[in-house]
């Protein structure tokens, strides 16, 4: 039986999403076989290390499929091949050298309601400068950028989750290894000192995704 549950990523006292700018960057797609481009059904399809970029944004696959809504959003799939899996990686906002990034077989995306979802062998993960700070591993991790809540799901034992389970390694706050460091941050308002992932406050279904007009996020490719 898959095991769910809901992790909510933490945030400082200024938002750090995804980086806010990536949205009005042109999107480049490139692929080392075939690209093609079906202007009629606005259809685009590239085989062969097929590579998106968006600003900071970048996703890589096989094969990489990619619809156009009538208004404007884009939604489509990163398939992987044996042994080198879909990827994704994008800069978070609020300054520093910070970046989240995922791997699956396969990602699929959704502009309008700023989705991402891993499925298959799936990892995210939070580098700061660098460092992995935070990692999830689970069958299927689900991430909905507008509110910065991933859903997972644990599945069949695999290489990447040999237990099956649902797995996150969350790192410590900034002065906890100290009892005077951590002091006052006790007394701080929740999720103030905070930039890693915290758990939910519930568990249960998958969170309704924010309006698709909100500013500020960027996630999956437009």
């Amino acid at each position: 039986m898959a095991i769910c549950a809901l992790l909510a990523w933490g945030l400082a006292l200024a938002p750090a999403g995804a980086e806010r700018a990536d949205r009005n960057k042109p999107m480049v797609l490139e692929a080392d076989r075939s690209g093609s481009v079906d202007l009629q059904r606005q259809i685009f399809v590239y085989d062969g290390n097929a590579v998106i970029t968006q600003g900071t944004m970048v996703m890589r696959a096989e094969r990489i499929e990619i619809r156009q809504t009538p208004e404007g959003y884009y939604s489509g799939q990163a398939i992987g091949a044996p042994g080198k899996p879909a990827s994704w990686r994008q800069r978070r906002d609020g300054g520093g050298d910070e970046v989240v990034e995922g791997t699956a077989d396969r990602i699929d995306f959704g502009g309008r309601a700023d989705t991402l979802r891993f499925v298959g062998n799936s990892a995210v993960r939070r580098l700061r400068d660098g460092v992995v700070a935070d990692e999830i591993v689970g069958s299927v991790i689900i991430w909905d950028n507008l509110a910065e809540v991933f859903r997972v799901e644990g599945g069949a034992v695999s290489a990447v989750n040999p237990t099956g389970r649902v797995r996150a390694v969350l790192a410590p706050r900034a002065g906890a290894a100290t009892g005077t460091a951590a002091a006052p941050a006790a007394s701080a308002p929740a999720g103030a000192g905070s930039t890693g992932l915290q758990p939910s406050r519930s568990i249960g279904p998958e969170p309704v995704p924010a309006a698709s007009g909100a500013a500020g996020s960027s996630g999956a490719p437009r």
